[in-house]
């Protein structure tokens, strides 16, 4: 079973209001689709569950403007985020780039997240040929980045998809030494004795490692603030 973790950025004829929203403004700081269900009935209606941490006066405001959306209900958890429950009928630009998905025996793994450009990153499991042929599929307007691919495992694919498997390997030697305890119990070089190479190897690889794991652990989990 094949994993796929990409990042696709539309053409602006193709954003949703909501993602020109986020990409023309500075009012969303971190959103990403949580959960939602399919098209039913003859109205092809979404529904949708969204987190975000954003202005809510102003999101709501473009929200509330969104002929595509019949209703939504807001739930705030503090001054700064909220969660956004939204029942909308589907766009037929929206089904330009989702007909890559139709009939693929496919499966998306939450979340969808939203970079400040409103592109969104989300994880595609399943049979590797039918990955391939959805990113054939997809339209030519869109731009397409593969962060990562391969044999899916949720322990380490949504953080550390970007890993080698020698950096992987160094991590979970240097975990195992109580390299990562506090105090710590092991040094750098006791990690490069068992990797067998020289310190400043085993340095290198801990450093990309964990650069790499932070960096998409925001992506994927984290919380994207604006600095006052």
């Amino acid at each position: 079973m094949k994993y796929l973790d990409v990042r696709l950025s539309q053409p602006r004829w193709m954003l949703h209001p909501m993602q020109e929203f986020i990409r023309d403004g500075d009012a969303v700081r971190y959103e990403e689709l949580q959960a939602w269900s399919g098209v039913t009935g003859d109205r092809s209606v979404e529904h949708e569950l969204f987190y975000a941490e954003a202005d809510r006066e102003p999101y709501e405001a473009a929200l509330s403007a969104v002929d595509s959306v019949r209703w939504y209900d807001l739930t705030p958890i503090d001054d700064e985020s909220f969660y956004v429950y939204v029942s909308q009928e589907t766009r037929p630009e929206d089904v330009a780039w989702r007909e890559a998905f139709a009939d693929l025996n496919l499966v998306l793994a939450p979340p969808v997240v939203y970079d400040e450009n409103a592109a969104f990153h989300m994880i595609l499991v399943g049979p590797g040929e039918e990955l391939r042929a959805m990113l054939s599929d997809l339209p030519e307007e869109i731009d397409v980045t593969v962060k990562a691919v391969g044999e899916y495992d949720r322990r380490h694919a949504p953080v550390a998809g970007e890993l080698t498997t020698r950096q992987l390997e160094a991590v979970g030697t240097a975990a195992e030494l109580g390299f990562y305890e506090i105090p710590r119990e092991a040094g750098v070089g006791d990690v490069a004795d068992e990797l067998d190479c020289a310190p400043s190897t085993a340095s290198d690889l801990l450093q990309r490692a964990e650069s790499g794991a932070m960096r998409r652990l925001v992506e994927r989990h984290g919380r994207r603030r604006v600095d006052d």
